[in-house]
């Protein structure tokens, strides 16, 4: 059954790899540098500013820090835990896949991206919902974006990015919980 659900996952993989085309290529590389939502970031901290105050941002400052630090070690424990070969790392792939990033890691499972990502999605989403109504959907088409840029440059299959965005979501909601305690209790 196992080998059967990886058979498929390589299916899709190839299939949604397969879409992209040369001039595509940097928009997406674009979309996987952390650097580049950067400018989001500085947005929601803002935003979240206005609507909490500086000590109560000071508090979701850490609490994001937490949640980030925990998606990051989180793959990594999955990722040396399983072994599973990121697809450019597949030889039997190479002459089936696109290859677009610049580097490939060794193991995929489960993307680091795709977490934090939707972890901080779902975190930021939580925080501004009730100002901003439609911010929490935006915050998600984010998150699914930077998650498939992933499969489209090579370097993760579609069930490491499922994986991931279902951790993430779980530690963003996670980290929601954390501030409001803290919240309730330093603020």
């Amino acid at each position: 059954m196992i080998d059967q659900l990886l058979e498929y996952d390589t299916e899709l993989f190839l299939f949604l790899n397969g879409l992209g085309n040369t001039s595509w290529d940097g928009f997406w590389n674009f979309v996987t540098e952390k650097w580049s939502s950067i400018p989001l970031y500085a947005l929601m901290l803002f935003l979240i500013y206005r609507e909490y105050g500086w000590k109560a941002t000071g508090i979701i400052l850490v609490a994001a820090a937490l949640m980030i630090t925990a998606t990051d070690q989180l793959s990594n424990l999955f990722k040396h835990g399983f072994e599973r070969p990121r697809p450019c790392q597949v030889e039997a792939l190479q002459d089936q896949m696109r290859f677009v990033a610049e580097r490939c890691g060794r193991y995929g499972y489960f993307s680091a991206h795709a977490a934090s990502s939707m972890a901080a999605a779902v975190f930021m989403g939580l925080l501004l919902r009730k100002r901003y109504y439609y911010l929490p959907f935006l915050l998600l088409v984010w998150a699914i974006g930077t998650a498939y840029s992933r499969i489209y440059l090579g370097v993760h299959y579609p069930l490491d990015i499922i994986t991931g965005m279902f951790f993430g979501a779980w530690i963003g909601w996670g980290a929601y919980g954390l501030q409001r305690w803290a919240n309730r209790k330093w603020a």
